[in-house]
């Protein structure tokens, strides 16, 4: 019995192999029970997997974030970004908002760390969803932001 108990055990971590990461750290984890597909690779998009590949270095008593050249030759273009919206103000429609490389599945959470998140400004307000959106605007990279962040959007518009 001990053995049928071992190999059903083994069976399900085998299903949840991947080891999600802490809360607030690395690009996200994407729970396969979540009811939210993830998001799908757009060639017109800036892509998460380039965005997450910044490092962090010690200096000072602070991280400082190292970006490849890839990510740092973004810096000040108009790009498109893709996420699942985390509001930062009241209300249904958003102008000033995160969004998270994966789905939110608490409100009290973040989702993913620096690297996973992209701060959003837009002229228009963006109607609240709990689906992907897609925003258009000037890409900052962030190398001292006071709040920790490494991406921000400004000038955004909400695109398909």
């Amino acid at each position: 019995m001990k053995s049928f108990a071992a190999a059903a055990l083994l069976a399900a971590g085998a299903a949840f192999a991947q080891t999600p990461p802490a809360l607030g750290q690395g690009p996200g984890y994407h729970d396969p029970r979540s009811p939210f597909k993830p998001l799908e690779e757009r060639a017109d998009i800036v892509s998460w997997k380039l965005l997450s590949q910044v490092t962090a270095k010690a200096e000072k008593k602070k991280l400082v974030p190292v970006f490849p050249t890839a990510v740092q030759a973004l810096d000040r273009k108009t790009v498109k970004v893709q996420g699942f919206m985390m509001p930062l103000e009241v209300g249904d429609r958003q102008q000033h908002f995160l969004l998270s490389s994966v789905p939110t599945t608490c409100s009290f959470c973040v989702p993913a760390g620096p690297e996973g998140l992209v701060e959003v400004r837009t002229k228009k307000p963006v109607r609240y969803t709990l689906e992907p959106v897609v925003v258009e605007g000037q890409l900052a990279v962030l190398t001292d932001d006071p709040y920790g962040l490494y991406y921000r959007v400004e000038e955004g518009l909400a695109v398909h």
